[in-house]
């Protein structure tokens, strides 16, 4: 990793809001965060095939179209992977700093007019990423798109108010997630858990 490219961005104030709400309130079942990763995962390799059919110069074009989920018991991880879409650095920014491509505005807004139990709320509105920080003490994303000119890139946060985001090794296409569990949350890296 390249610290000198390393730079560290706060989270929009709604999402340091949701965050909360997510990981302290909303659910009672932690086990919805690997069903959000996972449509996420999914999301991104369809947007790849629809891009293979409109595009030739893709990143690793001969790479399979997969998901992969590692658990290791010693080290505390659990890790999700796809080969699909990946993001560059400024969709990174996009898409997991700031409320406007979140959704976050919209959820927000549904649970103050009292919808606040509502199991299939995240998934409606595009959040369900951070609800990975109800199991995980701090999130390791790493992501390369398949435009063939961009850098991969590492997003780490620790669900507080800030996270950074560093150009990383050569990668494959598409997102890893790394979320290094809560004492809590060993379980998530049993495969019989899993």
């Amino acid at each position: 990793m390249n610290d000198q490219k390393r730079e560290t961005m706060e989270f929009q104030t709604e999402l340091k809001q949701l965050m909360d709400i997510i990981v302290n309130s909303l659910y009672t079942d932690r086990e919805i965060f690997l069903r959000e990763v996972v449509s996420n995962a999914s999301d991104a390799l369809e947007k790849l095939r629809y891009i293979q059919i409109t595009q030739k110069d893709i990143a690793d074009p001969d790479l399979a179209l997969e998901i992969k989920i590692d658990g290791n018991e010693d080290e505390n991880t659990l890790t999700i992977s796809d080969s699909g879409i990946g993001m560059t650095r400024e969709e990174l920014v996009e898409n997991l700093g700031t409320i406007a491509h979140s959704g976050s505005k919209a959820f927000l807004k549904h649970l103050s007019e009292g919808n606040q139990k509502d199991v299939n709320l995240i998934g409606q509105f595009g959040v369900g990423f951070y609800s990975v920080f109800m199991v995980a003490e701090k999130v390791s994303l790493y992501t390369r798109s398949y435009q063939l000119s961009a850098q991969p890139c590492l997003w780490e946060s620790s669900g507080g108010s800030e996270f950074s985001i560093s150009e990383t090794e050569n990668l494959p296409r598409g997102t890893k997630i790394v979320l290094h569990l809560k004492e809590d949350a060993k379980e998530f890296a049993k495969g019989e858990t899993l």
